[in-house]
């Protein structure tokens, strides 16, 4: 595989990660050249807002967790597709539990591993801002950040000084932005499983001329935490993403979620 093409896939399973898949999940609505992103602001002295640049444990423990091995799923899974699909009394309760959490979330940072379709990993961090702002911040070498504010959702390339904007309601995280949820009356979700470790959500989306995409949410049995997501591609392809050392308590900076828009040429009416 060439560089160029190596590099290709990573952008490619970077955009998978929220906003796209391969095949083209969701369309970016504008594209563009722009300057590589200066430096996030830093802390204010003395406060606890944080920014992309604090490099420091995401725990309020005395000990940062090491990074976790993702769980890949088997890629020959046959997950139902029925959009009228029932559950028991316990499948209702699991997803009301993962809803409950999701819902109670306000803010989220920690690190992350990601796995891409080809079995690449990259790390970073994240930072969450309900309702509807993330950040990721891959670490070197990869050049991509990817950033929501709230509305629209950036893929930015510091190496290709580009960035692609997508609809933020095109995205399959936006479950887990969403100021509130109840996963079973607001998503399709077609399959609700638990074991001693994890508690498994999956939810489906059929788009016409797209086809279908899935996420996959993973929490824990027995803290209740989000684990990891798998994005599936209306091709079948996964990009599953491992969260540890989570904190919820840490104020984030806003100017962390703001996207840079100054470059675009306004279309003419």
């Amino acid at each position: 595989m060439t560089e160029q093409s190596t590099h290709r896939g990573l952008r490619s399973g970077l955009a998978l990660l929220i906003a796209t898949s391969l095949a083209g999940f969701a369309t970016p609505a504008l594209s563009q050249n722009v300057p590589v992103p200066k430096p996030a602001p830093k802390a204010r002295e003395g406060g606890v807002q944080m920014s992309a640049q604090d490099k420091v444990p995401m725990t309020t423990g005395a000990t940062q967790q090491a990074p976790p091995n993702p769980v890949i799923p088997n890629p020959n899974r046959n997950v139902p597709a029925n959009v009228f699909a029932t559950f028991d009394a316990n499948q209702k309760a699991q997803a009301a539990r993962v809803s409950s959490y999701l819902s109670s979330l306000q803010t989220l940072v920690g690190n992350f591993v990601q796995v891409g379709p080809d079995g690449s990993k990259t790390k970073g961090d994240f930072y969450i801002q309900k309702p509807g702002k993330v950040r990721f911040e891959y670490d070197d070498p990869s050049p991509i950040a990817i950033v929501a504010d709230g509305s629209s959702l950036a893929v930015r390339d510091r190496k290709l000084a580009t960035q692609d904007i997508y609809p933020l309601s095109q995205t399959p995280l936006r479950f887990l932005l969403s100021d509130r949820i109840d996963l079973l009356k607001d998503t399709n979700v077609v399959s609700v499983t638990a074991d001693d470790v994890f508690i498994s959500v999956t939810i489906e989306e059929k788009q016409a001329l797209i086809g279908t995409s899935r996420l996959m949410l993973m929490v824990g049995t027995k803290d209740g935490q989000l684990k990891q997501w798998t994005v599936t591609d209306p091709q079948g392809y996964d990009t599953t993403v491992a969260v540890y050392n989570l904190d919820s308590s840490k104020k984030v900076d806003p100017g962390l979620f703001k996207i840079d828009f100054t470059n675009y040429i306004t279309p003419a009416n």
